[in-house]
């Protein structure tokens, strides 16, 4: 009983805090059984085993009972021997089938959640860029981490504690009315008094539990962001560290207090339902009593019925909390399809051609044909609840892109140059499908971006971002993510080239050494040159440098011009660029302005035309000279 009684407080205290009146959707329980369907064959094993479980279960009140009788009777003491030996026996067959029962609903659990994880993860990884700018990381890796794990529990526990109950229900019920029809409906009457506390402490226990999960989530948030390198650095430059302390201070208290109220609940519920169980069978043993008194039953019966009594309100404490269980389970399952059902905006056609490995040289170029081009919508691309809002943001954005064309025959360099937010970076996007155009046509290689797998694609291009992004890794492992079956010579090479190796040999662990989250251990310049070496290990045909040399000194950004210059031998490159010096030997220079190419041209002819470039020019080189 005591077990039990655990087991039904555990979980009330888990599950969702739920409106009565919410409604079990069919197309979740379909898909549901749909993820379900793959392992058939091992629940209908599981549910076996459970039935056993529970023959096993009530056999030994039974057998008990029996025992009683021998012994009251002055039957041959070898009788009580063999019984005795029998509810051994039971005892090990229960403890075995229970292990084999757990491993079974283990088994179709974390395999659920194997595949819940992979095609979340997956899905995610699919999503355009917009996706990933719009929702908060907490957010969406709680969806692949909590309520993967909630619609897991749904058959590790709920699954296989509903059936197990049931099951255990029906045989205590049958026995004992087989038994004694007047104690089993007495005990069946003494359902709601056995009930009742049970619902009422579980409202409680789950009122006070989502208030605890909210806190702790809250608390959790407000660490990430404050224990990063970011997050840190800025409480201690604006001197904030005793506020944010007193903040975190209150909502660690207000969960202690909802410990404390939670512990006192718990202990609550438990008295409750020791008390109830006990009146319960104390009823029973005194009509048992009264009943083996007047004949119509044994001592051994009253005994077994006694016993099967304990066995019977567990499970119906359970079974009355089911639909909370299962709507917990639903809202887990839910909420991780609700991100799978957000459609991919960048999909391959059912028969899109593959690139090859490496372009040929005569066909590395890159064409912009009348393209316009205007960011997806909140509704397009996101969820409210991975934003943290109610609403999704309703606006229309406007076109960043309008019927922009231009070419890049093969092995040229043009650079791209303009006011911010002109539209430099959303142009080097829509080569590598980051983004699909909303007008007109992107072709390298004289195809339609569109036409040919993401992959091949983007295995055709190299990038390096303004701020080039490092794993919590080694130099090694970030290097070969480019090229996983790189040599150390050929690591090496790439290091020399990129004007780092030197730097990378002073360090006390070389190339195995850790640069910390988002290459925080790594000077700007450092982290940049790092991130120019991996894309010189790839050495792709086509190269989009965005800012590259943007936190180099004057000294490492000659170095690294030079390497590039050598890197961009026979390959086709888009560079962006604020620093107009880095780019005058540009085969091409594009002026972009409000999302069109206002000039173009090469640097000298540019800036004897004046406009725009002229302009820009001649503002960095008065601030250089100031």
């Amino acid at each position: 009983m005591t077990g039990q009684s655990h087991a039904t407080l555990r979980s009330m205290a888990h599950s969702a805090p739920l409106d009565a009146s919410q409604k079990l959707s069919k197309a979740t329980v379909g898909r549901v059984l749909g993820y379900a369907r793959p392992y058939r064959r091992q629940l209908v094993v599981m549910f076996g085993v459970l039935a056993v479980a529970a023959l096993a279960s009530v056999a030994t009140p039974v057998l008990a009972g029996r025992v009683v009788n021998a012994i009251v009777d002055g039957t041959d003491r070898s009788v009580v021997v063999v019984l005795a030996a029998v509810i051994a026996g039971l005892a090990v067959l229960t403890a075995a089938l229970s292990m084999l029962e757990r491993w079974y609903s283990a088994r179709i659990g974390e395999s659920l959640i194997l595949d819940l994880r992979r095609k979340v993860f997956d899905h995610v990884l699919g999503m355009p860029i917009a996706f990933s700018t719009r929702t908060q990381t907490g957010a969406l890796i709680s969806r692949l981490n909590n309520d993967v794990i909630g619609a897991q529990r749904a058959f590790t526990g709920t699954l296989s504690g509903i059936g197990s109950n049931l099951i255990a229900l029906i045989v205590t019920v049958v026995v004992m009315a087989t038994l004694s029809w007047q104690i089993t409906l007495l005990s069946l009457v003494m359902v709601p008094v056995f009930v009742l506390p049970a619902r009422w402490f579980g409202r409680k226990l789950q009122a006070i539990t989502r208030e605890q999960l909210q806190l702790n989530a809250s608390m959790n948030t407000t660490m990430t962001e404050r224990f990063n390198v970011s997050g840190a650095m800025l409480v201690k430059l604006f001197g904030r560290a005793e506020q944010e302390n007193e903040s975190f201070g209150e909502r660690a208290t207000r969960v202690r207090d909802i410990g404390v109220q939670s512990a006192l609940y718990s202990r609550m519920f438990f008295i409750a339902l020791t008390l109830v169980a006990a009146l319960a069978q104390a009823l029973v043993y005194g009509l048992g009593g009264w009943l083996a008194f007047g004949g119509s039953l044994d001592a051994g019966t009253v005994v077994t019925l006694a016993l099967l009594l304990a066995q019977l309100y567990g499970p119906l404490t359970a079974l009355s909390n089911v639909r909370v269980d299962v709507m917990s389970a639903l809202v887990s399952f839910e909420r991780v399809f609700e991100v799978l059902d957000l459609p991919p905006m960048v999909t391959d056609k059912p028969r899109a051609r593959r690139l090859p490995r490496r372009l040929s040289p005569t066909a590395r170029s890159i064409s912009f044909d009348d393209v316009y081009f205007t960011y997806p919508t909140a509704q397009q691309v996101s969820l409210a609840s991975l934003e943290d809002v109610a609403v999704l943001d309703r606006d229309v954005n406007q076109s960043v892109l309008r019927g922009l064309s231009f070419i890049a025959e093969p092995g040229q360099v043009i650079a791209l140059v303009g006011p911010s937010g002109a539209g430099k970076t959303t142009i080097a996007q829509l080569v590598p499908r980051l983004y699909d155009v909303t007008g007109g046509v992107v072709r390298v290689g004289g195809i339609d971006v569109r036409d040919v797998t993401q992959e091949s694609l983007r295995g055709n291009i190299g990038v390096v971002a303004q701020d080039p992004h490092m794993f919590h890794d080694s130099i090694v492992a970030n290097l070969r993510y480019a090229a996983p079956d790189a040599t150390d010579p050929q690591l090496w090479e790439a290091l020399e080239r990129a004007q780092i190796a030197d730097m990378a040999r002073r360090l006390p662990d070389g190339l195995n050494t850790v640069v910390g989250e988002r290459g925080y251990r790594l000077s700007g310049g450092e982290k940049q040159r790092l991130a120019i070496a991996r894309l010189l290990l790839k050495a792709p045909p086509i190269v989009i440098l965005d800012e590259a040399t943007s936190h180099l000194d004057s000294e490492s950004e000659l170095a690294v011009q030079r390497a590039l210059e050598a890197a961009l031998a026979d390959r086709t490159a888009l560079v962006i660029a604020h620093r107009l010096s880095t780019i005058r030997d540009a085969d091409q220079i594009l002026v972009v302005d409000h999302g069109r190419i206002a000039q173009r041209g090469t640097h000298p002819q540019l800036l004897e035309r004046g406009g725009l470039y002229h302009e820009l020019y001649a503002a960095q080189f008065e601030a250089l000279a100031a």
